[in-house]
């Protein structure tokens, strides 16, 4: 703010100088002492000057209502979406949501620096704010091929830009268990930032480690007493509810007075069918208070406390020299959005973005589906009748795996799927360097009766990835996202049923979110009517490749037990 700006504020605030908008005829939820106040707001440009009885060159009158701090999304991977971030807060802002710290891990995982700072790019000058945490694990772990590395002089170089505040969710938990050099010096270089943390199921001494390292918060937890555990250790919690893990509704009774300022909200992953049906932050403020939460307090985790753990002292709140990101809710405890303020501008009302509120930058996107080629017999798997293979089971509603051990069906000394049993193939192709790598392997879970589903987002590394009832739909499956430039496809008996472009990195559209969520809709509409019982098919397949997130799980080296943390055989 320059000195004229700063002088002009004051003389507004001091009610000398009429404010740029005012808005009245509502009470405020002041999350700073948990009160309903009277008053007017009083905006100068972008800010809040002052909080009482004020009058302006524009008024809102509001026939009551509460005005509420716009909400905060504590962890995010925009990418997931699979939107870019301008049409992601076109999706996000008429629900609330007037920041998010997102962490561009996925980006990152195909385009390394060059993926986070486009990111960076495409976020500034957006009504929504959005703060950037550099990616901790690119790759992930050594036991899958991404499509680049960022290590610790990297980081500290990315940690210099503006917009990035802090180092994101550190999944390597083994290498500060184990004082991996690389891993240690991602954190030393980060110290002073905040850093995130990712550590789902840590416990007992493990935990204390691994907060004495400077791990700051995690949102992972999927049971109370793992929550509990770690806030009694000294984290921050994010409770998460996304579209491939919901754990709300399991945490929501861990918060009490005593611990509610250490607890934030979080989607994580969140794809746009959930964003534009259920809502965002908004839908767990909403749960939050049917639980039987305060509504202050339910209001206060989807705004100040982010605010607050991440530093960003002008937001969170509504007080002079906070943000005019404000919200204006009719009821309370029925908790939607009537009007969004962002930065000091009407950006939506009545659920609809208000015209021309965000500007896309043109973008070309590079290309990024570089996989070797293949074809049916690269998909075959080696077996003896009797042959016991370790399977990926799927938990609904969670990322976590179970790790079965079932005997497999082999047909001409080939192992293959067992549709009966819900037992499928699944393969992780190389899409980056053309390494030629494939890993194979099974899943259950999915009740596919025919045909096959592929994809090319597959946390963390983002290879190709494919679970399907033969072999030649799993090979047509797989043709067909690398035809496209990368996205989601369905095929069966051979012929290609249903795409989903993603040309952005294989992860992100350029279409509206709108646009997705339509293209989506009919992509699980398609695999609904060839037996998938998954809600959400594409948001699931995509986390069986996730080697960070216990039991077991499917990379392009092949079968990853997370426990061990390390590739197994994939048979007995």
């Amino acid at each position: 703010m320059s000195f004229k700006e700063l002088t002009e504020m004051i003389k507004v605030a001091r009610g000398e100088k009429l404010a740029d908008h005012v808005i009245k005829g509502a009470k405020i939820v002041d999350v700073f002492s948990g009160e309903i106040i009277e008053g007017d707001i009083a905006m100068k440009g972008e800010w809040i000057a002052g909080i009482g009885d004020y009058e302006g060159v524009e008024t809102t009158e509001l026939d009551g209502g509460y005005l509420v701090p716009g909400l905060i999304d504590a962890h995010v991977h925009i990418e997931s979406s699979m939107v870019s971030p301008p049409h992601y807060a076109a999706g996000v802002l008429p629900l609330g949501t007037t920041a998010v710290v997102a962490d561009p891990h996925e980006i990152a995982n195909v385009m390394g620096p060059k993926g986070v700072r486009l990111m960076l790019k495409l976020s500034r000058n957006l009504p929504l704010s959005v703060f950037i945490m550099v990616p901790s694990c690119v790759p992930a772990t050594h036991m899958e091929t991404s499509g680049a590395e960022i290590d610790a002089p990297e980081i500290g170089e990315l940690l210099k830009e503006d917009g990035v505040i802090g180092l994101a969710e550190m999944m390597n938990y083994p290498g500060i268990l184990f004082c991996d050099e690389g891993v240690l010096a991602k954190i030393s270089v980060s110290r002073g930032r905040i850093i995130d943390g990712h550590a789902p199921g840590l416990s007992g001494k493990d935990l204390q480690c691994y907060i004495a390292a400077g791990i700051m918060s995690d949102h992972e937890c999927t049971e109370p007493g793992e929550a509990l555990e770690k806030l009694r250790a000294g984290m921050n919690i994010m409770i998460r509810e996304g579209t491939g893990a919901r754990n709300l509704d399991t945490l929501l009774p861990i918060v009490t007075p005593e611990n509610s300022r250490r607890i934030m909200f979080a989607s994580d992953d969140l794809h746009p069918p959930e964003i534009l049906g259920r809502g965002h932050i908004d839908y767990m403020i909403r749960r939050a208070i049917e639980y039987g939460l305060d509504p202050i307090t339910a209001i206060r985790i989807g705004s100040f406390n982010a605010a607050s753990y991440f530093r960003l002292d002008h937001l969170g709140a509504l007080g002079p020299g906070k943000m005019a990101n404000i919200l204006w809710i009719e009821d309370l405890d029925n908790f939607h959005p009537a009007m969004v303020w962002a930065k000091g501008k009407l950006v939506a009302k009545d659920g609809v973005l208000t015209p021309a509120a965000i500007r896309e930058p043109a973008i070309a996107p590079p290309p990024t589906m570089n996989p070797a080629s293949f074809d049916v017999d690269s998909f075959r798997i080696e077996a003896d009748k009797g042959s016991r293979a370790h399977v990926i089971q799927i938990i609904p509603g969670q990322l976590i795996t179970n790790h079965l051990i079932e005997e497999i069906t082999v047909e001409n000394d080939k192992a293959v799927s067992n549709i009966e049993k819900d037992i499928l193939k699944m393969a992780v192709i190389e899409r980056h360097r053309a390494t030629g790598n494939i890993g194979l392997g099974f899943v259950s879970g999915f009740g596919l009766k025919k045909g096959a589903i592929a994809g090319s987002v597959a946390h963390d590394s983002h290879n190709l990835i494919v679970i399907g009832t033969s072999d030649e739909d799993i090979d047509a499956a797989a043709k067909a996202v690398v035809r496209i430039g990368g996205g989601f496809a369905v095929a069966s008996e051979g012929k290609t049923l249903a795409t989903l472009p993603l040309t952005l990195a294989g992860l992100m559209s350029l279409s509206s979110i709108e646009e997705v969520k339509s293209e989506l809709d009919k992509m699980k509409a398609v695999t609904a009517e060839l037996g998938c019982k998954i809600e959400d098919p594409f948001m699931m397949m995509g986390f069986m490749a996730l080697p960070v997130i216990p039991k077991l799980k499917l990379t392009d080296k092949g079968l990853v037990d997370v426990e061990q943390f390390k590739i197994i055989n994939l048979f007995e």
